[in-house]
């Protein structure tokens, strides 16, 4: 057997092993990127679990409300008493413990509306109810019609035009509470009756 024919299987081998080694570490690599993009995905959508991105939402209010909007007279959680809340709009709200800071009789909405900064679209936002809509009128909107947002609840909100997913006429809450992550948020608006529940 000639040198040529006795070193060929031994390189074969090599070039084999070498093929595997090369094959593994691509994998190695690739796999990293698809942990990072998994990692990043979770990042995105630590928002409420009502699959809405609350990251440009703004925490804290400043109290005031829309001209128009009526106290509530016998709300079910007064000024000044304490509720638990069980919706879950933003990280860390579901299960805190509320201080009712105003209670208010009003028409709520869902809506979906592009924002104007350019921002992905919004769906199903709770909630701005309906003194914070521009020239809504006195009749309660149904789900369907467009309406002009007034509130800044978000970046990009206000004077965006919306389209109506729900409608319930209800007492809404603004309210101040510590997130079971620790943050404080002050003038929370809105949380429904329905959402809140009494403090044990």
């Amino acid at each position: 057997m000639s040198a040529k024919k006795r070193w060929r299987p031994l390189i074969l081998v090599v070039l084999a092993s070498i093929i595997l080694v090369l094959g593994a570490c691509g994998k190695t690599k690739d796999a990293n990127p698809a942990d990072n993009a998994n990692q990043s995905e979770t990042t995105e959508n630590t928002g409420g679990m009502d699959g809405m991105d609350h990251g440009s939402m703004n925490h804290n209010g400043s109290g005031e409300v829309p001209e128009g909007l009526k106290t509530a007279e016998n709300p079910t959680y007064a000024v000044g008493t304490q509720a638990i809340i069980e919706s879950d709009h933003m990280p860390g709200m579901k299960g805190a413990t509320a201080t009712i800071v105003g209670a208010y009789n009003t028409t709520v909405y869902s809506i979906s509306y592009t924002p104007t900064n350019g921002g992905p679209e919004v769906k199903d936002h709770k909630w701005v109810i309906h003194e914070e809509l521009k020239d809504a009128g006195k009749e309660p909107l149904q789900p369907g019609a467009e309406a002009v947002v007034n509130a800044d609840h978000m970046e990009g909100m206000k004077g965006a035009t919306a389209v109506i997913d729900s409608a319930e006429q209800t007492t809404v809450y603004m309210v101040d509470y510590t997130s079971t992550t620790g943050e404080e948020v002050k003038n929370h608006k809105w949380v429904t009756e329905s959402e809140l529940s009494p403090a044990k």
